[in-house]
Order: structure tokens, then sequence, then C-alpha cells
């Protein structure tokens, strides 16, 4: 779907919408609005009904961080995938979702009941978890289950399975054939920050700061370590943290410092990054920093100082000052809706919607069929050599029967306090 025919689509859905609102939903066939679930946390909606409770709409559900540490992702992909299921509810076509979003505040065991509590409302499609531990969990359940997945910005490569490890080759996890991913995998993640790194000449002399029990951390080191020999990019510095320790980074600050690092490759979500720029910065070290996607939302974090974010650069799919009209037309609704600028992961989960919306229209699905048939209908479309979608995070985008997709990052550095395009 090109960029301009999901603004087209947008603009549709936003007519229509109002049209709707104004004249009590005429033209279509009115039923009782399908009652909202809300958030025991938050109080906010879980569910999405399609305008005039439509019964034909397709159950399309995730599981997402929306209350604790990591609730800048959860929300912004449960937000960003709202917007894009009112533009297309709005367009009264035979393509209708009603969205369910379940809190699994970032932990597997939760994600797992999160994912029976959809499994019990009617899932039959699944936006799987946002981050990438509970990811796994679910993406298993859900292939146990054939039920369709897709997620936004889960990219560990055992949500996937059947990836063999960039240092050892080993295959751990058998491929889980119901299971794709808009973002990029980690390998990917890894060994393009450590070619943008060298392309750019960014550092000389790298540190490296990662965390050692988590898959997506893990999983990105991994790779860029591997990538970054084979280019010869002089690592000096390797240093880990945990869940339980990652309030101090004092030792491997220190580290990085007295081994002459001048650029710190941080494969982290942001809050313990936003610990590492503090302390840093509080020893008086000031290398260059380079993050990755899950460093995006740094900027929102809740009293967080950004001008510390200043000069830090990341790899990312999505830049919100981008001037396509695509990506004006999706800024402009979410600050509206949410008052605050979408990350990549809203816009990953917009795009999830969409690539799902296009799948289930160019196979002629319709909702009353069963998850499994809908999960085979969707593997064929999704690993078809004809199938391809252009999104807000990017063109020509493409999957293949290992489920990651096909795309490019783009380089972003903050300045006064914003992401800013480096390509």
């Amino acid at each position: 779907m090109k960029k301009s025919r999901i603004l087209s689509l947008a603009m549709a859905g936003a007519l229509c919408f109002s049209l709707l609102a104004g004249c009590g939903g005429s033209g279509g066939t009115a039923s009782s609005p399908a009652p909202e679930t809300t958030s025991p946390e938050t109080g906010a909606p879980e569910s999405t009904a399609p305008a005039g409770g439509s019964t034909s709409a397709f159950k399309l559900g995730g599981t997402g961080p929306l209350t604790g540490g990591a609730a800048i992702y959860g929300n912004a992909a449960k937000q960003g995938a709202e917007i894009a299921v009112e533009e297309i509810n709005a367009l009264n076509g035979d393509i209708r979702f009603d969205l369910r979003y379940e809190d699994d505040a970032h932990d597997a065991e939760k994600a797992g009941n999160a994912y029976n509590t959809l499994k019990d409302w009617g899932l039959q499609i699944f936006l799987g978890s946002v981050t990438s531990t509970p990811c796994v969990a679910t993406s298993s359940e859900s292939n146990a289950d054939h039920i369709f997945l897709l997620t936004p910005s889960a990219s560990s490569t055992d949500v996937l399975g059947g990836v063999a490890d960039p240092l050892t080759g080993t295959v751990n996890i058998p491929r889980k054939d119901n299971a794709f991913q808009m973002c990029f995998m980690d390998p990917n993640q890894g060994s393009a920050s450590a070619q943008y790194i060298s392309d750019k000449t960014l550092g000389e002399k790298i540190a490296v700061i990662y965390k050692n029990d988590d898959v997506y951390s893990t999983g990105i080191y991994n790779s860029f370590v591997a990538k970054a020999a084979e280019l010869g990019l002089e690592i000096v510095s390797t240093t880990t943290f945990t869940e339980d320790s990652q309030t101090d980074f004092s030792v491997q600050i220190a580290n990085a410092k007295t081994n002459g690092a001048d650029l710190i490759f941080l494969p982290m979500y942001y809050t313990p990054a936003s610990l590492i720029l503090a302390q840093a910065k509080a020893v008086g070290y000031a290398p260059t920093f380079f993050g990755v996607d899950g460093m995006d939302g740094i900027l929102t974090l809740d009293g967080f100082d950004t001008a510390l974010a200043e000069g830090v650069m990341l790899l990312t799919p999505f830049n919100a000052d981008a001037e396509d009209d695509a990506t004006r037309s999706f800024v402009t609704k979410y600050q509206e809706k949410y008052g605050d600028i979408p990350n990549q992961f809203a816009a990953d989960a917009y795009d999830c919607v969409y690539a799902i919306y296009q799948a289930l229209t160019n196979a002629g699905a319709t909702s009353d069929m069963s998850a499994s048939e809908l999960c085979d209908l969707l593997i064929a479309q999704f690993t078809s050599p004809e199938f391809s979608f252009d999104g807000l995070t990017g063109e020509g985008m493409t999957w293949d029967e290992t489920g990651a997709v096909s795309k490019s990052p783009k380089g972003m550095v903050i300045a006064n306090g914003a992401y800013v395009g480096m390509d």
C-alpha cells in the first residue's frame, strides 16, 4: 500500500467517521455498541469496537506494557494501532476491526495470562506482545493455537524461531510459522548499527554496555560484536548489567572511560539508557552514545532532562519529522488525540494494522472465518513474492518464510530535544 494510499484511506476515514457521527451511522446496519473493556490499572479503554458496534469485525488483539517501567512502549503501540483501526473502520468497508489490548507489564507470565484473556474474548489475529521477553512466550502459545501474529516491536529472534545465533550458528528454537515482525530483528539491528558506525566513522574505540538477562539486549549485542569484528571496529570495553542492577552504572562507565572509548553502544531500552547518560555526565565523561530502537521514547520519559540526550544517535525505521503526507497526517492525528509526538513503536503498530488490512483484502477474507483459517491465509499473503507493503516505517516492505521484515533503517540524532534525520 503506497504512502499516498495510506493518506487517502486516512482522509476518507476521517470524512466517513465525521458523517457517521453526524448522521447516527446512517447508511449501514446499526446495532447496539459493543461493550468496551477498561484496564483495571489505568481505566483506559482496551477494546476499540467498530463504529455502530458491528458484529462482523475481525477481532484483533495484542499485549503490551500499559503500566510500569516500559509503559511508553506499550501505550505508544496501542495508540498507533487505535488510529489505524479508527481510520479503517470509518471507511465502513468489508474489512473492519475490533481492537483490544491487554496489559502485560513487560512480564512473560503476565503476558501469557493476557493472551489467554484475549483468546477467551475471541481473538482471531494477534499483534503479539510489544516487548521481546513477553512476546517469546506469547508467540509460542499463539503458534500452538495457530493464530497469526505480527508484532510491531518484539525484535528477538526467539519470537520467530528458526534463526541461527550470529556467533554460534546454532538454531535454538524451531521456526514458529505463524509469527512475523514489523520491526527489525535483533541481529539486523546489531549488524546495521556496526555498519552505520563504521560507514560514518563515528568512533575509533567502542565500548558496549548491555543487559545480559534480556533477550532483546543480548541478541543485538551478539550480532553487533560479530559484525564489528568483520568490519575491524575496535571494541575496548564490554560490560553488562541485569534487571536487579540497573540503577548504578558507575563501574560500566568507569571501564569505558579508562579504556578510552569515544563511543558507547547501548543496545537497551530507554530507562537504563537514561541513567547511563545522567551518570556519565555527572563524572564529566562525554563520549558519543549510539542506541537502537529501544531508546526511541527517551525524550518523553517522565522526569528525564532531555538535554542529557543531546547528540545521542540511534537507528530507527521512523522519523516523526519526515515531510511526506502520510507521516504528517499520522503525527497530526496522534498529537491531537494523545498529546504526544508518536515514536517508532506507534508507527510500527499503525503499519501492522494496515499490513494485515491489505493482506486480508487481498485474500478476500471474511470475519466469520476461524482464527486458524485466517492464519493460513495471512501466512500465504505475507510470504508471497507478490506481497509488498508501503507504510510509515518503510517502503516496499516484504517478508519471507523466516517471518522477518525487509526494510531499511534510518539514522537519527537528538538535537534540540527532537529527533533529526542523519541521512
